[in-house]
């Protein structure tokens, strides 16, 4: 049996995806959560196979509840729910550990095979998609200064890179599709592990390193 829990804010929306999931014999809705606190509450506390996961959430981002929900537990399968299947968001959620995605308005059919294929530990997207991700992660090995501050998560790694670009945290907000709480607790996290006092200082070290410089 596979356990399932519905991030969504939209009621009307809810009570169609429950019910096309509720008539299949191998699938349980175990809870439903309405914002970002709440399915990290939930997800935690009932620890579904696969999480459907809106990302317009009233009191924040579903990246941000997927990154949250994963640190917690690894095992869950994030699957996102959205509205395009272009949608730079879908790329980010990824990015966060989604394992894939389902367009809302998608039939019965696609949505079960999309809750079965995650819970099975597999993966659902579009060639699009899944050539950017795959252009994204290709580049990684050769990011600038990924040798020379190997402290740094890959994320933190990002985040530095913008702030040498001289982005402040509402933009690096915008352009990583994160909260301005995130970015902050990003940023003061590399300070510290790059052992340096305030922002001026990371720049300087980011750009003698290859960071900050814009894309060709």
């Amino acid at each position: 049996m596979t356990t399932v829990l519905l991030v969504d804010d939209h009621p009307l929306f809810l009570d169609g995806v429950r019910a096309a999931l509720t008539g299949a014999p191998d699938v349980e809705v175990v809870g439903e959560a309405h914002d970002c606190r709440e399915a990290v509450e939930k997800a935690a506390a009932l620890r579904p196979d696969v999480v459907l996961m809106d990302l317009n959430l009233p009191d924040g981002s579903g990246i941000d509840a997927t990154r949250d929900i994963l640190a917690a537990a690894p095992e869950t399968g994030i699957l996102v729910i959205t509205m395009s299947d272009d949608d730079d968001a879908v790329v980010a959620a990824m990015r966060a550990g989604a394992r894939g995605y389902v367009v809302k308005g998608a039939g019965r059919t696609d949505l079960l095979h999309s809750v079965a294929t995650v819970a099975a530990g597999g993966a659902v997207f579009s060639p699009a998609v899944a050539a950017r991700l795959g252009g994204y992660f290709s580049g990684l090995a050769a990011q600038p200064g990924r040798e020379m501050f190997p402290q740094l998560s890959d994320r933190e790694r990002e985040v530095l890179d913008l702030v040498a670009r001289g982005f402040d945290n509402r933009r690096i907000a915008r352009e990583l599709f994160l909260s301005e709480k995130t970015v902050r607790n990003n940023v003061s996290m590399l300070l510290g592990k790059l052992d340096v006092t305030d922002r001026a200082e990371a720049i300087a070290r980011a750009r003698r390193a290859g960071l900050g410089q814009e894309p060709g």
